[in-house]
């Protein structure tokens, strides 16, 4: 598909295609429940940025499911959530017999935040997948690496993957320098590939859905490439699938509103330096300004 083709993700856009909304006098479970795994002892910080963002952009309950050493630690960071210690592997990753201990209410699940051992990730988020047939699931970091090589595509549809140019260049073998050439038709033809609803970040991000729909978002914030920032926006994406979204409505919006949420600090804080943290606050108010506007 050219990129003449593609849909630019705009105020009106999305004003046109509002987010659900809980029901009048709704509680908690109206807004979904969010299973984020993830997290090693050198990164547990990951699921707690996922975690938060998922939270910020309005799901109901939050499950974390990450490695039993630093289980504790994401406990005390996230007194909001339910935290389950999973057992490692020798490598740092989770095993992946433990896919059998993840509680299967979950609306969407994020998998691969701050996950070490990529081939145990890989294996780990093909289980996830199959096990949770009617979730939502957004792959992120090593557990993107389920789709490299993938002879076949996932029968399931409510997938997300969410890579930027180096991890595409992972996943496909193709060099960076050939998808950033092309990334419009890289997007599009990888999604009907996997079957998968596919963001390939960028100063410009493409996203595409395997029906061919395919939607360009401009205008994020040089700050936003730092340390954390993808987990947020995995994490964004995954509470606004948990609250009803649709897998292409929501990485479009999560792509927007995390650049939003960018150029709010850039505007605040200086373009650069401010921190993935300080990413999911500026989300509740970004949402309520469109819906305001709506």
């Amino acid at each position: 598909m050219s990129n003449s083709h593609a849909i630019d993700v705009t105020t009106e856009l999305l004003q046109q295609w509002p987010l659900p909304q809980p029901t009048e006098g709704g509680d908690k479970e109206d807004r979904g429940r969010v299973l984020i795994i993830g997290g090693s002892r050198e990164m547990p910080g990951a699921v707690i940025l996922a975690a938060m963002a998922s939270l910020r952009a309005g799901a109901g309950k939050l499950t974390v499911a990450t490695g039993a050493s630093v289980a504790q630690l994401v406990a005390q960071a996230l007194p909001e959530a339910r935290v389950i210690g999973l057992q490692e592997t020798s490598e740092g990753g989770i095993r992946n017999e433990e896919v059998a201990r993840l509680p299967q209410e979950a609306h969407a699940v994020v998998v691969g935040p701050g996950m070490q051992d990529e081939q145990a990730a890989a294996r780990f988020a093909a289980d996830v997948i199959e096990r949770f047939e009617d979730a939502c699931i957004v792959l992120d970091a090593f557990a993107m690496s389920t789709l490299k090589g993938r002879k076949q595509h996932f029968e399931k549809r409510a997938i997300i993957a969410t890579p930027h140019a180096g991890e595409m260049a992972h996943l496909t073998d193709l060099s960076k320098e050939a998808i950033r050439a092309d990334p419009s038709e890289i997007a599009c033809q990888y999604s009907r590939t996997w079957n998968v609803v596919l963001a390939l970040k960028g100063a410009t991000t493409f996203i595409a859905e395997p029906a061919g729909e395919l939607w360009r978002h401009q205008g994020g914030s040089v700050g936003l490439g730092t340390s954390g920032s993808g987990d947020v926006l995995a994490g964004v994406i995954a509470g606004l699938a948990a609250r009803g979204a649709a897998a292409a409505q929501a990485s479009v919006w999560g792509v927007s509103l995390h650049a939003r949420a960018g150029r709010a600090l850039a505007t605040r804080l200086g373009s650069l330096g401010f921190l993935a943290r300080e990413i999911p606050a500026e989300i509740p108010r970004l949402m309520q300004e469109l819906a305001d506007k709506s």
